[in-house]
């Protein structure tokens, strides 16, 4: 978390972010206009009814008249049950709008990620990217759903009691609207102050967020560090910094609503003593100076209402801009317009357009750097023909991973090209590589699920007799046939319920499910056992036979039978060659064999 630099915001409110985050509503056009017209009944009659109350003083209460009185409350009882009838509704749909929301823009944000490019989750941390899909979006779908209910109601109240008292009486009406400008002023005020508060308050919960992904996800190092008290103590700090930034931002909002409310009882005030002198002089009735005092405080109440919805989508403001700077990421990998046209894109794919795969792979003067300027490669070249065995050796930052993501496009060259049987690979699709890939990785991921299940990530469409074959081909067959549950047995999630070698043979049986023509070990055999590594041995013999393959081991005994190994240093090939060509030279991979020899038989010893 430490190296990630969240990027700094406007203060000042931001219409055009506003209008790119209202255009994830557009889908509910039709209910955000029944909402509204809800809305517009729910303030009229809201605004209606100390007319009524008015119309009942002047003609039954003060005239002592009772005539007229039984129509008119039954007219009454009908307005309140059309309301009660509008407060459902209004709760039924502006629901309906929340969830949508939500789900368009969590559904727009994950699909952005899928598409994103192994460098920005390189650079940015998960906690960052959760806070932005649950939280910031929840925030969000609020704010619009409910922030339009309440916005609507009050403009239209507003406007209706603004109405109806210049329609009783214009002056008193001046009179008691002259505090709108002090209103004004208060707004402008805290709206710096507010967003300021609640920009930090978003910022620091993605940090907390982030600390609980590392608490979780490193709970056995903490354990074994015996680091809880430390990792207490600075998740403390993070939140102490969440609590100061909350509590303030807390008592800009809890001042500004009070504020309203005395501005507004001075308007209230003023209603009530000019209409009162009024009403003494007989120039106003006792009906209308009723009216006026409800008018004057429920004029205020749609105020205080727009000015909690003021705090809030200053705080909201700050998850729209989080969550837009995601969405809006720029892809650093992407096909180009005529190779979309042509082969489709990720999620619409054109595979009868696609060619098949020999496998030769160039890499063609290819230099490459990262973002932060770090060169890794510079004028590599190599040949890979179809159905080769090429194994990379080296020391750790050699450049033996960036080898691998540049031939599985997950980087691209910043210099030179990349040929897949003769052809510049960007001139194909990106899932056109991709879904020819087979890539096991050192630490195996399992998901949630049963084994079946997670061997059926390979080829969706497979059969279960096309899992077991799989599973037989990589040795992973019998380990599963004697679980309780077989096939059906659940993995935990993550894996937690089997132990690494077995998580790593059914990776193993779901990368050979898809059929690759193109496969990567990356350290598939370093973090087991010796009775695993030659199970998985084995089935490396097996699955590679007839396919364009690259291992990445730091266990020589994984390659020796490959048809040319690779010794990288600085991004340059320095020896290559295969296993006993290699040895002959007595160079850099002679010494590495001979000492990884020698402490195999020193541990064999000190077993026996």
């Amino acid at each position: 978390m430490s190296g990630f630099k969240e990027q700094e915001y406007n203060n000042k409110f931001n219409l055009k972010l506003w209008k790119k985050i209202l255009h994830y509503a557009k889908p509910f056009k039709k209910l955000i206009v029944i909402l509204g017209i809800v809305m517009i009944s729910v303030a009229g009659i809201d605004a209606l009814i100390p007319l009524m109350t008015k119309y009942a003083i002047d003609n039954f209460i003060t005239q002592g008249n009772l005539k007229g009185l039984i129509p008119f409350s039954i007219f009454y009882l009908v307005v309140i049950i059309i309301q009660v009838i509008n407060v459902w509704l209004l709760i039924n749909v502006a629901g309906k709008i929340e969830i949508g929301i939500s789900y368009n823009i969590r559904d727009k944000g994950f699909k952005h990620l899928q598409e994103l490019s192994f460098s920005y989750f390189d650079t940015t941390p998960v906690g960052w990217i959760m806070a932005r899909m649950t939280s910031d979006i929840q925030r969000l779908s609020d704010t619009i759903a409910w922030g339009l209910v309440d916005m609507v109601w009050g403009l239209t109240m507003m406007m209706a009691i603004v109405g109806i008292l210049f329609y009783l009486n214009w002056q008193l009406a001046l009179i008691t609207l002259s505090v709108i400008p002090a209103l004004i002023i208060v707004s402008m005020y805290f709206q710096k102050r507010i967003l300021k508060s609640h920009r930090q308050v978003r910022k620091i919960n993605s940090r907390i967020t982030g600390a609980f992904n590392e608490g979780i996800m490193g709970a056995k190092t903490t354990k074994t560090l015996v680091r809880e008290e430390e990792n207490l103590n600075e998740f403390k700090d993070i939140t102490g910094q969440m609590k100061y930034h909350s509590v303030r931002a807390a008592i800009f909002s809890s001042l500004y609503q009070p504020v309203v409310l005395v501005i507004g009882s001075i308007g209230t005030g003023l209603a009530l003593w000019f209409g009162g002198k009024s009403v003494l002089l007989e120039t106003i009735s006792y009906g209308t100076l009723v009216a006026f005092i409800s008018y004057t405080v429920q004029f205020f109440e749609p105020i205080r209402e727009l000015a909690r919805i003021f705090s809030e989508v200053q705080s909201a403001q700050a998850s729209a801009e989080r969550v837009l700077s995601m969405i809006d990421t720029e892809l650093e990998i992407e096909d180009t317009k005529e190779v979309v046209e042509e082969y489709g894109d990720v999620f619409n794919p054109k595979k009868e357009n696609w060619v098949d795969i020999e496998g030769n792979i160039t890499f063609k003067n290819v230099s490459f750097s990262y973002k932060t300027g770090e060169k890794i490669l510079e004028d590599f070249n190599l040949e890979v023909n179809k159905g080769e065995t090429i194994a990379l050796v080296g020391e750790t930052g050699s450049g033996k991973s960036t080898i691998i993501n540049l031939a599985c496009r997950f980087y691209e060259p910043t210099k030179g090209e990349i040929l897949i049987d003769g052809v510049d690979y960007r001139k194909r699709s990106l899932l056109w590589l991709q879904s020819n890939l087979g890539y096991v990785l050192q630490s195996p991921q399992l998901f949630s699920g049963t084994i079946k299940e997670n061997i059926l990530y390979g080829n969706l469409d497979a059969s279960d007799l096309d899992i077991i074959r799989a599973a037989k081909l990589v040795n992973a067959h019998d380990f599963i046939k004697n679980m309780e549950k077989g096939y059906d047995t659940e993995v935990g999630e993550g894996g937690s319920k089997l132990s690494t070698g077995e998580k790593q043979l059914i990776s193993f049986a779901r990368a050979v499910l898809a059929n690759p023509k193109i496969f990567v070990l990356d350290e598939a055999t370093s973090s087991i056992d010796t009775e695993a590594e030659k199970i998985i041995q084995d089935a490396i013999g097996k699955v590679l036979k007839g396919r364009t393959s690259f291992i990445i081991a730091h266990r020589l005994s994984t390659i020796k039978s490959a048809d040319k190994i690779l010794v990288i240093k600085n991004g340059k090939i320095v020896e290559q060659g295969n296993h006993k060509d290699l040895l002959k030279l007595r160079g850099y991979y002679y010494r590495l064999y001979t000492n990884q020899f020698k402490e195999s038989q020193e541990a064999m010893c000190l077993g026996s």
